[in-house]
């Protein structure tokens, strides 16, 4: 790249040549200067009206899925360009079946390298097939465009901003190759219809009959009348669920990651979800840590709206390694504001004692729990007959039936 010295040997030769009297240098120099100008001319305009588009063929999809990445450029000026190169950032976490790519200045990121040769007002589009092997939510650019004149004398290099987003759902699995029963999935946790009578939700006071519990009784008003009187409960239908996912996989004081329990852990909370959506529940889903671009704690309280599995969906891929408060916390905290009567399953790879006697206590005061330890050996419980169930860690290698967007709402359990 001659730059800023073009104009300095231009300068030299034309001395040289006057000095020498020679009239084949000056020619020379009157050549150079000439197609200095011209190149330069060329290299301060080359980029101008240069369109550059990045297009996703869906901005959602699920694991496994493949889309299309077209790159589009646009030389809309009567000034041709004979080179120009396009460095586009792509997250590494997706397959690119097609196009050459290297490693970005900023990892984990990778650039896909375009060249083009673009003649006056041409358009030039690629396409690349990307698969989709990872659950997440990823970001495609920016794009740094360079370019210049016929012989590499100038250059001009910009910046295109534009960032596109692509979000992976996690997989979605039938509950029997997680290794949960189809015929009774998470026991009796998963009744369709279960009326019971709310301690919360109080009308009013009985006269005490024979066999009531103790726990029943209301205090200070049979103080205050002078005989015992028994709560008058609320008759309730509940279809509530609060799924309690733990991104923690390492038992503590460590700190760590195992990708693949953690893999295997959103697997289980979005299935288990799933399922419980179509089983006629209110799902709401915790995770013990923050959004993945926000300090937004990650909690959907239980809906059946028909975007709730979508929700879901979308916070589990952003579900990241870093956990900010501990689930037996999370789960105690979050607990109280769910209906008496609502199904509370916890997921996680390390059932701290903290998190055992949290769920041992709910279960004493009569709440439905139940307890999902995924990787490593299984280890028995007996506490209470606290509902336990396992899944392998090695599940995920085998060759699962991975549900479609169609069979979704429609597994026949």
């Amino acid at each position: 790249m001659l730059g800023g010295f073009w104009l300095l040997i231009t300068a030299a030769l034309f001395l040289v040549s006057l000095l020498l009297h020679q009239v084949p240098l000056l020619l020379v120099a009157l050549l150079f200067f000439l197609v200095g100008g011209i190149a330069r001319l060329w290299g301060r305009y080359c980029l101008n009206r240069v369109e550059y588009r990045r297009r996703l063929s869906a901005n959602r999809a699920f694991f496994g899925d493949e889309i299309h990445l077209d790159i589009e450029v646009s030389n809309r000026k009567p000034l041709p360009l004979p080179w120009m190169q396009v460095d586009d950032e792509i997250p590494c976490e997706v397959t690119l079946l097609k196009g050459k790519t290297s490693s970005s200045y900023r990892p984990p990121r990778m650039l896909l390298t375009n060249l083009f040769s673009l003649t006056w007002y041409h358009k030039v589009t690629r396409r690349y097939p990307v698969k989709c092997t990872q659950r997440g939510y990823f970001a495609f650019g920016p794009a740094r465009i360079r370019s210049g004149d016929l012989f590499g004398f100038f250059s001009r290099e910009t910046e295109v901003p534009q960032t596109d987003y692509l979000m992976v759902y996690p997989r979605l699995v039938p509950l029997e190759k997680l290794g949960i029963t189809s015929r009774q999935p998470l026991g009796d946790i998963l009744t369709r219809r279960h009326i019971f009578q709310d301690p919360i939700l109080t009308m009013g006071v009985r006269e005490y009959h024979f066999g009531d519990s103790l726990k029943g009784i209301h205090w200070k008003t049979t103080a205050r009348r002078g005989q015992l009187l028994t709560k008058l409960a609320e008759t309730t239908t509940t279809v509530d669920m609060g799924i309690f996912f733990d991104v923690r996989t390492v038992k503590p004081p460590f700190w760590g990651s195992m990708p693949e329990l953690l893999e295997l852990g959103v697997v289980a909370s979005a299935s288990i979800a799933n399922f419980a959506l179509a089983s006629g529940y209110r799902v709401g889903l915790y995770v013990n840590q923050n959004k993945q671009f926000t300090d937004e704690p990650t909690r959907l309280p239980p809906s059946q709206h028909p975007d709730q599995l979508q929700f879901m969906l979308e916070s589990l891929a952003q579900v990241h390694s870093t956990e900010t408060i501990p689930i037996a916390r999370l789960v105690l905290q979050e607990s109280r504001n769910l209906p008496w009567g609502s199904t509370i399953v916890v997921i996680t790879a390390v059932p701290t004692e903290a998190l055992l006697a949290a769920l041992v206590n709910m279960k004493r005061a009569g709440r439905r729990v139940a307890l999902v330890t995924i990787g490593g050996p299984e280890t028995p419980f007996s506490q209470d007959s606290l509902s336990v169930y396992h899944i392998k860690q090695d599940v995920l290698s085998s060759d699962l039936d991975t549900l479609t967007l169609e069979e979704m709402h429609h597994q026949d359990f």
